[in-house]
Parts: structure tokens; sequence; C-alpha cells
């Protein structure tokens, strides 16, 4: 079994002695320019298209991160970079549920429990409790009911929020409401105090977050984006700040990357900013999943993570 390896800022020593270690069977490699000899497997991250092209023999191709929107952005242009009838897999949970649970979690409790508003009252040295939030009243809405998404609602409910997400379909997750389709998109914003994005990146949610949608939220909403930064309308998303529609956004994803030093959301009071952190890939973790999945597919057996190229996710 052969294996080629791609990422541009991986440890490649790293990444290859652990994978040798977890399949001891496979010759693993790290890919070059130039090199056309036979692979069962490619495991890639914003490969060159070269490198996959004509490789009609792979038996799948792993992304080595839970999105896979670059590939498929890339298939426009370049529609050899994938060979047709390979499947294409993503990091599905590798680590990256926890750390997401972790970042919704702390951010809707710093709201939860006023701590933003504490924060802008010491910048006026000014000493006044503030009345209390109470959980029913601060409804939790998840856009996107993937893994990451099941996950989150999880842990949130946990601490006794209500709930809710939407999806292309519909779920059934303990205490979670669901609303699912475009029909059902108001139903679930009004009455939403905190909007979680979780959304894959599609042609079909691209600039979903939008003033329309803000608008349709709960009074004083708060906006928590760990998705993509082309789901959100950034001059939107500020007016709605300024004018008081939306409470405060905590953001990790951006159009561009690094965010410009000249974009307004750096200096905006009520933006608090991460550097595309929420949740990155965990590679012990990432390396068994990949691991145990090519000795499904060699065993023939059903597998997780798959992508459906159609859908984009």
């Amino acid at each position: 079994m052969d294996i080629i390896f791609y990422h541009p800022t991986f440890d490649n020593v790293y990444w290859l002695t652990h994978l040798q270690q977890h399949l001891p069977e496979a010759r693993v490699r790290v890919w070059q320019p130039g090199d056309n000899q036979p692979a069962d497997y490619a495991l890639v991250w914003h490969p060159p298209v070269e490198m996959l092209a004509g490789r009609q023999s792979l038996k799948a191709v792993f992304a080595l991160g839970a999105g896979v929107d670059a590939i498929l952005s890339r298939l426009k242009t370049h529609p050899d970079l994938l060979p047709q009838g390979v499947p294409l897999y993503r990091l599905e949970d590798t680590g990256m549920a926890r750390q997401m649970q972790e970042y919704a979690v702390s951010q809707v409790l710093h709201w939860f429990r006023r701590f933003d508003d504490y924060q802008a009252q010491k910048q006026q040295a000014q000493w006044q409790p503030l009345d209390e939030y109470q959980p029913d009243q601060f409804t939790i809405g998840i856009l996107g009911a993937g893994v990451l998404g099941s996950k989150v609602a999880e842990s949130l409910r946990a601490w006794g929020f209500p709930v809710r997400c939407w999806s292309r379909s519909r779920k059934a997750w303990p205490e979670v409401q669901s609303f699912a389709g475009q029909q059902e998109l108001d139903a679930f914003l009004h009455g939403t105090r905190v909007l979680i994005n979780l959304l894959p990146n599609t042609p079909e949610t691209e600039n979903i977050i939008n003033r329309a949608l803000l608008d349709k939220l709960a009074d004083g909403a708060y906006l928590l984006n760990l998705a993509r930064g082309v789901h959100v309308v950034e001059q939107d998303l500020l007016d709605a700040l300024n004018e008081g529609t939306l409470k405060a956004a905590m953001l990790d994803v951006f159009r561009q990357e690094p965010l410009p030093q000249e974009s307004d959301l750096w200096r905006h009071p009520r933006v608090a900013i991460t550097p595309h952190v929420a949740a990155v890939t965990r590679p012990l973790e990432a390396i068994r999943y990949i691991a145990e999945t090519i000795n499904a597919l060699e065993r023939g057996e059903a597998t997780r993570g798959q992508v459906d190229l159609a859908r984009g996710y």
C-alpha cells in the first residue's frame, strides 16, 4: 500500500513517522513535484493540481481538516484535481468537536454572565452590578447540524439553555428543537438570542448571515462565527452592531485571513476576534482516524467522513 502526503505547513517527519506506526504495512512518502509514482491513498491540504490529476488508481483522498471547501472550490477551475470516482474524506471529528464545545460554551457563558458588559464598565471605571440574564431567555440557535453542530448543542444543553438547530434536513437530537429547510429559517431565527454558525461552505450558504437575517434575531442578539468568513456580510454585521440590532459578535473566521489591519472589525468595541483557532487538527487523533478508515476501506467495510461532492460536505 502506497500513501502520498502533502501539507504546506505540517511537520512532515512527525506525520510520516506516526502514520508508519499506525499503518506498518504502508509505504508513506511526502509528495514532491514530478512524483508520478503509483499511490493508493493521498493525504492532502491545498494540494497542487499535478499531485492528484490523473491518479485514477487512488482508492481515496483525505483532506487534512474538517473543511473541504478549498478542494471543492478548486475543482470548479481544475476539474481534474480529483480523479472521477475517487472518494474524498474529511476529518469528521479528530478532537475538533471538543475544541468547538470549549469555544462555544466559554463564549456563551461570557455573554450570559454579562462579562462583556462588565468589561465595558471597567473601561469607564464604573462599579455597577447588572441584572442577571435567565437561561430560558437565552435561546441558542445553531446554524448547521453536522457532527460539530451536534456536539456543540449537546454541551450547551448541559448548561440548561434552550437549544435549537437549523439544517437542510431535520434532526432528532435529544432536547434540541430542529428546523429544516429554507421555509423554516425565519421560525428558527425568531427568538434566537445567540446565533452560532457551523454551516458548511457551499454556494447556498455564502453571505447567508446578512442584514435581513440578523434583523430577524431576538433583540440584543449575539453572533458566534466558527465556520467560514464567507458566510458573513461584514458590513451588514457592523451596521447591525452600530445600530444596536446585534449586541456583540465573536469571530474566529474571516473572508480574508489574516484579517487586514485596516478592517473596522479590529476596532469595534463589541467585536471579539481569534485567529482561526476554534478547532485545529490534532495530529495523533487525525492519524488514528485516517488509519482506521484506510483499514476499513481495505476490508471493504463501511466508513464515515466521506464528502458528498454535490452537497459540498
